[in-house]
């Protein structure tokens, strides 16, 4: 790990647990390291911590294995000694104000920024971080800069963090060029989330983002994708497909790969369930166990 100021910021945590906090998932400590020095962070009587999924580069031709791996995505899971623990980011839908959400919020990507780069494997790649449509319209300040403020005290690439918002409609529109223009104005690379390729180019049109993640259940090689491929391609966006489950899909997204200007990257349970440990998607699929497929619904991911 080549970020002292987060090292140091460990150690400091590391110490308290030690040293005075034996503890701390009982104390009012706010962010703690567990045995292993994963973060840990509260919200009520819940224990959150992280976890991550690949984002790779989808092969034109991919005979076996899996692409290159160009990025991770970060969840908040309950905290457990034993496994990966449960999927937790419907908390915010059920938050008590607009004030616990926005705290959330933030103890969230504080977490997974934390644990991201504790790590010797985050060496490369972006850090995908999801934005909850309560918090849109929750904030009404300088919500990029309180974010920003944060990596910058822990010395942290924000240039390597990719804000992801979530699917707005059309009557939000006003809301989501607000966002925009404030994570712009902090200097954070955005995604945004398309449930089809119709939606996804309207959202060019709007938005402008670095990157567009599309659904990927269900996609089709027609001409209105070939030709949002081909607009993302003049534009310089990057495009994930998301939610990648079954073969099929992959197979179409392949042969986009084969005809496309720009490279296609996926994500999804048909490579990788997401882990604590980002070594651990080094390992053949049939270990990456911890989790099942009710248990993942990763929303806006």
């Amino acid at each position: 790990m080549s970020f002292p100021a987060l090292e140091q910021y460990l150690a400091r945590l590391n110490g308290a647990r030690d040293d005075t906090n034996p503890d701390p998932a009982r104390s009012d400590c706010r962010v703690w390291l567990d045995s292993d020095g994963r973060a840990q962070g509260r919200y009520f009587n819940t224990t959150l911590t992280s976890v991550f999924q690949p984002l790779r580069r989808i092969e034109a031709r991919m005979s076996e294995g899996k692409g290159a791996i160009i990025g991770h995505e970060g969840f908040a899971h309950s905290y457990s000694a034993n496994d990966n623990g449960l999927y937790l980011w419907k908390l915010l839908d059920h938050a008590a104000s607009d004030d616990e959400s926005i705290e959330l919020d933030r103890l969230c990507r504080m977490l997974h920024s934390i644990n991201f780069y504790r790590q010797a494997e985050a060496v490369a790649g972006d850090l995908y971080l999801s934005v909850h449509a309560r918090l849109l319209a929750a904030v009404d300040s300088n919500h990029g800069m309180a974010f920003r403020r944060i990596l910058t005290l822990l010395g942290l690439p924000h240039e390597r963090i990719v804000l992801q918002l979530p699917t707005i409609t059309e009557n939000q529109g006003w809301l989501l060029n607000y966002v925009l223009d404030n994570y712009r104005r902090n200097h954070f690379r955005l995604a945004v989330n398309a449930d089809d390729v119709a939606q996804a180019a309207s959202l060019l049109e709007r938005v402008r983002p670095d990157v567009i993640k599309i659904d990927a259940r269900g996609v089709t090689h027609d001409e209105q994708t070939t030709r949002l491929l081909e607009d993302c391609a003049k534009r310089g966006i990057q495009v994930i497909f998301k939610r990648l489950e079954k073969a099929r899909d992959l197979e179409v997204l392949q042969q986009l790969a084969r005809i496309a200007a720009l490279p296609l990257h996926g994500q999804g349970f048909l490579w990788d369930l997401p882990q604590a440990a980002l070594h651990a998607f080094a390992a053949p699929a049939s270990l990456q166990d911890g989790f099942s497929t009710a248990e993942l619904d990763t929303g806006g991911s």
